[in-house]
């Protein structure tokens, strides 16, 4: 079990901290790598397929030599926050630091894919808040409880039925999802091909990619 982590007031920053403005700017950054940033924010219930969509959108933009990182939620607790729990306070400190991490892979030009359960609605809010109009896209993978729960792969969901797994969500925790996500995939109605197709469909569209490029990528 994690110890829990004592949150501290965001403003509490040293009045001796200065900001040290970059001479590179996060679109010089991104002009090299011919992209635009933005953060696909991948949210849903465990065993909604969040990590799976992301893992297989993160290899279609690898092939067409686009600049990704994904941040996973499980891979996360190994490191950066394995001292927080699972309590609510311990959950919004972990969605914070990683908007604080994904803000920063966002200035470095990268198209950035993150996933995480983010059960809470004012978590995500306040993430799409640290980055610029447009850079967050939200996607909603909104597979129903009953399907994540007949797949789980990991075994939660029994051990949360169970009493040995408190404040799970979806069981005794809830999920809040998406009042108007940009992006919303149902994976016990659509194919991960499908999946992966809409959210490629979607930078395309908001010219994150360029569709000439990665035709010639696929072509080459």
């Amino acid at each position: 079990m994690a110890k829990e982590y004592t949150i501290k007031s965001g403003n509490d920053v040293c009045a001796d901290i200065v900001w040290h403005q970059h001479k590179i700017s996060k679109s010089q950054r991104a002009s090299i790598k011919t992209q635009k940033p933005c953060l696909l924010w991948f949210t849903g219930l465990s065993g909604a397929g969040k990590s799976t969509i992301a893992n297989a959108v993160e290899a279609q933009l690898f092939e067409w030599r686009r600049h990704t990182y994904l941040l996973d939620g499980d891979n996360v607790r190994y490191g950066l926050n394995k001292d927080l729990g699972f309590s609510d306070e311990s959950r919004v400190e972990n969605i914070r630091r990683i908007g604080e991490v994904a803000k920063l892979f966002v200035d470095s030009g990268m198209i950035v894919l993150s996933a995480f359960i983010s059960p809470f609605r004012e978590d995500r809010k306040i993430v799409r808040q640290m980055l610029e109009p447009g850079e967050f896209v939200e996607v909603h993978v909104s597979t129903p409880l009953n399907v994540c729960e007949q797949r789980d792969p990991k075994g939660l969901y029994k051990k949360a039925r169970a009493g040995r797994i408190e404040k799970f969500t979806g069981v005794d925790s809830p999920y809040e999802p998406p009042v108007n996500p940009e992006l919303t995939l149902n994976t016990d109605a659509l194919s991960l091909s499908e999946c992966v197709e809409r959210v490629i469909g979607y930078l395309i569209a908001q010219q994150f990619i360029v569709e000439r490029d990665a035709t010639l990528y696929r072509a080459s």
